[in-house]
């Protein structure tokens, strides 16, 4: 029970920090409450999966069930310098204080 308990903790946890990098219809306003003389700032992160064809794709699938990134957001897969091994990359702007 109590394991049950802690997975919907951090389920609640990761909601509320994932919905500051989600995407939302008026793109300037801070999805997080922010102090009066504060103003939110655009800052560019940069995400980067690797691994396997299979992973990394699976990976972009699931970014997008959840709503984070849609699979159009992300490279084609680029192939590493290893055997059976591929990068994508996805790029956003998020909104920091």
């Amino acid at each position: 029970m109590t394991q049950v308990q802690n997975f919907d903790d951090n389920q609640n946890f990761s909601q509320v920090q994932s919905e500051q990098y989600l995407p939302s219809e008026d793109f300037d306003a801070p999805t997080l409450k922010s102090a009066q003389n504060s103003s939110p700032k655009r800052e560019q992160i940069k995400h980067l999966l690797i691994g396997s064809p299979k992973a990394v794709t699976s990976t972009i699938h699931f970014l997008q069930v959840i709503g984070y990134a849609n699979v159009g957001d992300w490279s084609q897969l680029i192939p590493t310098e290893n055997p059976n091994e591929v990068m994508s990359i996805l790029i956003r702007q998020i909104l920091t204080q």
